[in-house]
């Protein structure tokens, strides 16, 4: 694979602070980015595959009319892609116009970023695959300085608060960037998307438990927790929490502490943010950037923006 190298930064570290930290606040939080390892990775793309999950099918229907339209560069770097479906498809339409390409994956998982490169490299012979295994805001400062197309595509931007989402967007100046908003709708049809019939959201939620307990040591008992989703009206993002069954005790030794939970206690482990076309204009314009076309579907259940 002398097309493909990794750069690896040091994700354990991260997990334990952000571990010790979301454990110890009150009230306690997981950030989503944790629920990624290679368990995690295979248990979105079920996910994905749902029919209560309107997200990945929405987002390939725009990406397959209009891939054409968008804007090439001889560098594109993608964070999250995931398991590459949505970067194949594109590639297809710049490879007509482009002869070469340096394709930069960013991800925390580094068996997401194996399986995906194998395919492409497999596909397109003129295309290089630089990988970066880092958290998204650390992998900022390691991405090339030279504009390039960043794509962060599905509902990642939805994880982020809008201060969050300034300070990402922002490091991208400089870049275009194509970025996937889910959009604001029906409650039922979202509360249905993150609480589907077959649990694998559930089981998605609390493989995040079972990374502490493989990674660091934890002594969770899955079975003593269950998957709450709901939405937040007022915030306009839907939320993920795990909530204890009984007051236990859980002890992490990576950390060397061991937490006690209560019986009905929350650990919010995601927030999804819904978007209005002006809170896109408004993230856009807060981050320095111009919102340059928005595509969506006839529904506008999910919009990708181009900001430059």
């Amino acid at each position: 694979m002398h097309r493909f190298s990794i750069l690896e930064t040091r994700i354990h570290d991260s997990f334990v602070e952000a571990v010790y930290t979301g454990l110890s606040s009150r009230p306690r939080s997981l950030p989503p980015r944790y629920f990624y390892d290679a368990d995690g990775t295979r248990l979105f793309d079920l996910i994905c595959e749902l029919p209560e999950y309107y997200v990945a099918r929405t987002e390939m229907t725009i990406l397959r009319r209009h891939a054409h339209e968008f804007p090439t560069a001889s560098t594109v770097i993608e964070f999250g892609g995931g398991t590459g479906a949505k970067t194949r498809l594109l590639f297809d339409a710049f490879f007509r116009t482009r002869e070469r390409m340096t394709y930069v994956p960013v991800d925390i998982s580094k068996t997401a970023l194996f399986e995906s490169a194998g395919p492409l490299l497999e596909t397109y012979p003129r295309l290089r695959v630089h990988a970066i295994q880092a958290e998204f805001d650390r992998a900022c400062e390691l991405i090339p300085g030279e504009p390039s197309l960043v794509l962060f595509l599905g509902s990642n931007i939805g994880n982020f608060s809008h201060e969050e989402s300034v300070r990402f967007l922002s490091a991208l100046r400089g870049h275009q960037v194509l970025v996937g908003f889910d959009m604001q709708k029906d409650p039922s049809i979202l509360r249905a998307a993150y609480n589907d019939d077959q649990g694998v959201t559930a089981r998605f939620n609390l493989n995040v438990l079972a990374r502490i307990n493989r990674e660091l040591g934890g002594t969770f008992d899955l079975g003593a927790w269950e998957h709450l989703s709901f939405y937040n009206q007022c915030e306009s993002r839907i939320e993920m929490h795990l909530v204890s069954k009984r007051a236990h005790e859980v002890h992490i030794g990576s950390i060397g502490h061991t937490f006690a939970f209560d019986a009905g206690e929350h650990l919010h482990t995601e927030n999804s943010y819904k978007f209005s076309r002006e809170q896109i204009r408004r993230i856009a314009r807060d981050s320095g950037l111009n919102v340059a076309r928005i595509w969506t579907d006839e529904r506008e259940w999910f919009s990708l923006a181009l900001l430059s």
